[in-house]
């Protein structure tokens, strides 16, 4: 009877380890997109409000404002407002950098690593006023869209939302 305590409760910790580990991995899914993949993300027409932040794991001015986007998700999230992070960082980086990076940062936004070395073509196509420089943002819904290519504190961020949520 021992015997069988013992291995039942063995398998009942290899469970629940295996089930602990894959929230965890799930938690920091992060998917690699090319342009394609990415354009319909950037054109939805439904009834949200879309805060698209580009971005890379090596760009200091991207880092420092995170944690405004980090909050901008948590307070808004339940307000039909979805915040998307963009990286910038090489896709084979993703195991090695970007997933640790985020799980350090507790970055809790769906993070997205684009893929795609057509930057003449995307950059002009996402925005025709951007120079390509990081970090940059769109915010937008089926009615406005507006293109920054700055940094965000959390006010700032939270008074351009405003714009949109007032329509």
């Amino acid at each position: 009877m021992l015997k069988k305590n013992i291995c039942f409760s063995i398998v009942l910790m290899m469970l629940f380890c295996t089930e602990v580990k894959s929230q965890e991995n799930e938690e920091f899914k992060v998917n690699v997109l090319n342009y394609e993949q990415l354009k319909p993300l950037l054109n939805k027409k439904d009834s949200k409000i879309y805060v698209v932040n580009f971005w890379a794991t090596w760009c200091v001015p991207c880092v420092k404002e995170l944690p405004a986007f980090e909050k901008l998700n948590k307070e808004y999230k339940n307000k039909n407002v979805e915040v998307i992070l963009v990286s910038l960082d090489l896709a084979r980086q993703k195991e090695r950098s970007v997933i640790p990076f985020l799980k350090k940062k507790n970055i809790r936004s769906s993070v997205l690593i684009f893929n795609d070395s057509n930057e003449q073509f995307w950059i002009e196509d996402i925005a025709k006023e951007w120079t390509g420089s990081i970090p940059a943002t769109i915010i937008y819904n089926k009615k406005k869209r507006k293109f920054y290519e700055q940094s965000f504190d959390y006010e700032e961020l939270k008074n351009e939302l405003q714009t949109f949520l007032k329509q």
